[in-house]
């Protein structure tokens, strides 16, 4: 599929304004969350307005006030805040996030993977994770949902999802300014303005300039920092009806460049070819690899209609449109040597319409709905190994792939709820997919170093792979849950669901690996095509939960048990290619199986309290918020060459205890309010891959943040101090690794004492680490 025509966009944004202008007689309203008092929490998580201990779903609300209140500053944040959940930067990228809850997510960003959590923004589903590290700024609310989501989105999403939902526009104008600035230079400037245009008409647009200086250097590359941030983003939205008309429409657009320096990570062993010591600064650098220059685009449009046709029913369409670009140079070698140098450009294109017809009454409540997602996305790097190269005769030594991949996807999906009784409700729902994918992989020895797509002057002298494959999955997943209240702030619920995550090709597969099955010495293409393809996974998960009001609204308390059957678990892996078997690792291949089974068991709390108030004065109090996380993971199977290794693999980006705690005070001072919190958070040991690493295995840790904010009367001004990771905590969150292991993952050394490398000659360990200390103050102006 070429790139999507952009009259397709028009056609379904057309279609959905039609629809949005047809007759309707009762009002609708797109309330989003709102805190009436801090008691009470609405959330959407299941496509209505609900009081969040209502809902038999293992939500987490956070509003962007509370967020502002922390100073967050993207949604990776967001980690410290919900129980088995982790996001953070994928490895050697500032914008592109890796996501896991409840040890199912992505590891690798490349085209061909679908995420295992799904990032939606303002309701429409993001495609790829690239440009999905989202910034704080103007949101409304996020809500993390844990579990398999399918039944009442648009896509299914087998882990979970996270929702980042901006404001509605306000009825009178509106101006608010941000501003920011702290160590590391970081100087940030966020303004928003939002008017009426007649009596149900609103415009409103938001600009954001983030930046910041690197935590460390590339000293390697005069001016070039390492760690560093230069983001340009806007939004601007038009809306119409809402506040009790109808019909409500938004069109909304975003954009978003990130000029930022590479971010390349740091040596945790010596040059096993140059000798080049470890640095002392885990922030500094010496790569060498400058180009492309580093560049990241992303833009969407989209609309969003609301009609009530009666006073039970409302129709609901979504028409998103959205497309990123990622130019990168990843170094994985992280030293002046071409030994493992990787420059890469990520392309994606996606175009999608969801139709809901949602139906409400006195004991039944439920949707049903239809979603339709076509995208294309490709991945083009090299691999160039100069050091192996040399050793070959072969200068620039460059092993080039170009990855194509076409989804075309649809789903029908339904859920609803049924009052047996004032106090016990079933929910049952259900979800057919069909998802289609479409792949072209290309791989080519090259000599003389980069490809022309990247400025340089490559030649291929062999290809090596040539292939094109097209596969259909299609599945039906169930879920059905029961929930009673015994009393109008108490809930218990039970519930099952079964989540799906569709197959494809791996577009990194080299052809010459390929196992000859029939042995006649030529690997077929039926031989290549099963080798390249991986088929879906799903999970099913049984969940028992409580959730109450206490204490007159002064507490909340949200406790959840879960076991959770994961089958078919795809497996993503990057290796050296040997390809003549002459002990020199020539090219590098992905290889992705659907080797494992594995299992789930956990719980989850999340609490709210308030101990005193008035007692500073009135308008005084103290909060605590906290949350805790344990998930016990383990394979049950794990088959590599016809060997179960499930007792030496391990769950990634799962730690076994996630746990955070915030407390709380808001004083009168003057004539505002001074809010003060102070929040612990802690992870447990952390394993970057299935196989165990030595290296980048990251120890258990914890982190203390602290903020100050002043507001003045009626929230007019406010202006505030801001503390992450006080006690500048050193700690790795993802890395990347090519040198020999045994299948337990112990290196295997040298007569020297050193790890054999299986890609480039340097040998690769490299780690990214978490942000150091920053201390930064905030002031906001509204009016």
């Amino acid at each position: 599929m070429a790139f999507l025509d952009s009259r397709y966009v028009a056609l379904l944004m057309a279609g959905s304004a039609a629809i949005a202008l047809a007759p309707a007689s009762v009002a609708a309203q797109e309330t989003g969350a709102s805190e009436a008092d801090d008691s009470v929490i609405i959330v959407s998580a299941r496509r209505r307005d609900e009081r969040i201990t209502d809902v038999p779903v293992a939500v987490t609300a956070i509003s962007g006030a509370a967020l502002e209140a922390v100073g967050a500053i993207d949604i990776t944040d967001i980690q410290a805040q919900a129980p088995n959940v982790t996001l953070e930067n994928s490895r050697g990228t500032n914008s592109t996030l890796t996501a896991f809850i409840r040890g199912v997510g992505q590891q690798d960003p490349v085209s061909g993977f679908e995420s295992g959590v799904g990032i939606y923004l303002d309701d429409v589903y993001l495609n790829r994770p690239q440009a999905a590290v989202l910034d704080i700024y103007e949101v409304e609310r996020v809500e993390v949902l844990r579990g398999p989501q399918g039944t009442l989105y648009g896509r299914n999403t087998i882990g979970g999802a996270v929702k980042y939902v901006t404001r509605q526009l306000p009825q009178e104008f509106a101006l608010k300014a941000r501003a920011s600035y702290g160590t590391y230079d970081q100087a940030d400037l966020v303004v928003t303005a939002s008017a009426p245009i007649g009596e149900i008409v609103r415009f409103g647009v938001s600009g954001a300039r983030l930046s910041r200086g690197g935590f460390g250097d590339n000293l390697t590359l005069p001016g070039v920092e390492n760690y560093n941030k230069d983001v340009w983003a806007g939004r601007a939205s038009l809306e119409l009806g809402g506040y009790g008309e109808p019909v409500f429409i938004r069109i909304s657009g975003d954009y978003t460049r990130d000029k930022s320096d590479p971010r390349n990570g740091h040596r945790l062993i010596p040059g096993l070819l140059s000798g080049a010591p470890v640095l002392n600064d885990v922030f500094d650098t010496r790569a060498g690899l400058a180009k492309p220059e580093q560049d990241v685009e992303a833009y969407g449009l989209a609309m969003n209609v609301s009609v009530d046709l009666s006073d039970a029913l409302t129709f609901r369409s979504i028409s998103a449109w959205r497309e990123d670009t990622s130019l990168t140079p990843i170094d994985f070698d992280s030293l002046p040597a071409i030994d493992v140098d990787v420059p890469a450009v990520y392309k994606n294109e996606q175009l999608s319409q969801e139709l809901q017809l949602l139906y409400s009454s006195d004991r039944l409540n439920g949707l049903v709905g239809f979603y339709y997602l076509t995208a294309n996305s490709t991945t083009d790097f090299d691999v160039i190994l100069g050091t192996t190269g040399t050793l070959l005769g072969l200068p620039g030594l460059n092993a080039f792939t170009s990855g194509d991949v076409d989804t075309e996807t649809w789903s029908a999906f339904g859920d609803f709820t049924f009052d047996l009784t004032d106090q016990l409700s079933l929910s049952a729902g259900g979800r057919y997919t069909s998802d289609r994918r479409t792949s072209r992989i290309l791989r080519q020895t090259k000599i003389l170093g980069a490809s022309p797509i990247f400025g340089g002057n490559a030649v291929a002298i062999a290809t090596v792979t040539d292939f094109e494959g097209s596969a259909k999955f299609t599945d039906f997943n169930p879920r059905v849950s029961l929930s009673f209240k015994p009393s109008q702030d108490h809930m218990v619920y039970a519930s099952y669901a079964q989540g799906f995550k569709g197959g494809s090709f791996d577009p990194r597969g080299d052809a010459r690996i390929a196992p000859d099955t029939d042995r006649n010495g030529v690997r077929s293409y039926e031989e290549i095509y099963d080798f390249f393809l991986f088929e879906p996974e799903t999970v099913d998960t049984y969940e028992v939960g409580y959730k109450a009001t206490l204490m007159d609204g002064d507490m909340r308390l949200a406790l959840t048990g879960f076991y959770s059957d994961y089958k078919d678990v795809q497996i993503p892996g990057s290796v050296g290619v040997d390809a003549n078997n002459d002990g020199v690792f020539e090219s590098f291949a992905g290889v992705t199986t659907n080797a494992a089974k594995a299992r789930f068991k956990g719980i989850e709390l999340e609490t709210y309290a308030r101990f005193a108030r008035d007692f500073a004065g009135a308008g005084s109090s103290l909060t605590f918020t906290g949350m805790l996380g344990y998930i016990d993971g383990e394979f049950r199977e794990y088959i590599v060459s016809g060997v179960d290794l499930s007792n030496v693999r391990k769950i990634q980006n799962t730690p076994k205890w996630t746990t955070a705690g915030t407390l709380g005070a808001e004083v009168p001072v003057g004539a505002g309010d001074l809010a003060l919190s102070t929040t612990l958070s802690y992870r447990s040991k952390t394993n970057q891959f299935e196989t165990p690493s030595p290296y980048l295995d990251q120890k258990g840790y914890a982190l203390l943040d602290a903020s100050i904010v002043w507001t003045a009367p009626d929230d007019r001004f406010s202006l505030g101090v801001h503390g992450r990771n006080l006690t500048d905590k050193r700690y790795i969150t993802s890395g990347y690794q090519f040198v020999l292991a045994g299948a337990d993952g112990t290196p295997v050394l040298n007569a020297a004492g050193n790890p054999a490398p299986t890609l480039g000659r340097e040998g690769v360990v490299t780690a990214f680490y978490g942000n150091p200390r920053q201390v930064y103050a905030t002031a906001t102006v509204k009016f």
